[in-house]
């Protein structure tokens, strides 16, 4: 794992937060789920889908994992709750989720199989065979994918969105797996209040990093007074220059993000010079690469998008050149 999916993980491994992304996914924020009914699982999810006496199993980790066990109306109420987190949007996410849910579901069969294997005669043959009883049940799976980007998740959100097929009567037949997302994009501005912890901050400035303009963080109590492990992970998880002052547990974020703001203003005056130079060749360059995209443009006719692919020049510059040919 990478610096910032440690981090994250390590984040959100805290009961609290956990039952926050939840609470607020399922319930509009509602404090349903609490902290101390959250009981940590072994992430490690393995099944044999060839029956009990298959010499291949299937192991996949998962990233977080635990089971909600509470009273709710005068029932017990058990769920195995499952985190992934995602830095980068993930384009599978959909067939990913499912093999989790699935992995799970298969593996509370088997441990129900092991638990009635001393015991076979109190079974029936069907249920000897299917290591699961008449009346046995499962606890219900949630996976939510939450996803640490900017930018807008532009990749499929269900099972049938990735399939080549869309005749409804072929689908029908086809389950559907929908993907439980929650990511900054997606949630309006007045709905960050729902949060209870410090994941609505980071969530709302991840939302904002590329913003210019910065006043959506002014007067906002959950940027006055943060706690430096989410303040930490803001600033892992978006890149910002945000310089520290305080040494105790709790940070204003603005302040802090202004720090890092008039930082760079003065590098800014003693490097100026350098940049300049900088700058210079860098502007060469891209003239020349101008150059060599017409001329290939000429020579093959292919257009200013193929041209580019080919040269391999990455997409987030290729609108910067196209508007110089």
């Amino acid at each position: 794992m990478g610096a910032i999916d440690t981090e994250a993980k390590a984040y959100m491994s805290d009961r609290n937060r956990f039952a926050d992304a939840f609470n607020f996914s399922i319930y509009d924020g509602e404090y349903v789920i609490a902290p101390d009914s959250l009981s940590p699982m072994d992430t490690t999810a393995i099944a044999l889908p060839y029956g009990l006496n298959a010499k291949t199993a299937i192991q996949k980790y998962r990233d977080l994992l635990k089971l909600y066990a509470a009273m709710q109306d005068g029932q017990a109420i058990y769920l195995v709750l499952g985190l992934e987190l995602q830095t980068r949007i993930h384009y599978s996410m959909p067939v990913r989720g499912m093999l989790y849910d699935a992995l799970n579901y298969s593996q509370q069969v088997t441990e129900a199989a092991a638990s009635y294997r001393k015991n076979s005669a109190s079974q029936s043959n069907e249920e000897f065979l299917s290591g699961f009883h008449k009346g046995d049940r499962l606890m219900p799976v949630i996976t939510l994918t939450l996803c640490l980007s900017a930018e807008p998740w532009d990749a499929p959100t269900s099972l049938h969105e990735m399939l080549s097929v869309t005749d409804e009567r072929l689908l029908k037949f086809v389950p559907n797996y929908k993907l439980n997302l929650l990511t900054p994009a997606q949630i309006a501005e007045e709905d960050f209040d729902k949060f209870r912890t410090g994941l609505g901050a980071v969530m709302q400035f991840t939302k904002h990093r590329n913003d210019h303009d910065v006043n959506w963080m002014a007067g906002n109590k959950r940027f006055e007074e943060m706690d430096r492990e989410t303040a930490d992970l803001i600033k892992t998880v978006t890149g910002a220059d945000i310089r520290f002052d305080e040494k105790g547990d709790v940070v204003n974020m603005w302040a802090a993000w202004e720090n890092g703001i008039n930082q760079a203003r003065n590098d800014g005056r003693t490097e100026g010079r350098t940049e300049g130079r900088i700058e210079g060749r860098i502007e060469g360059r891209e003239e020349a690469t101008v150059s060599t995209i017409r001329n290939l443009m000429e020579t093959s006719g292919w257009d200013a998008k193929q041209t580019m692919n080919a040269m391999k020049i990455p997409a987030s510059e290729q609108e910067k050149y196209a508007k110089q040919i």
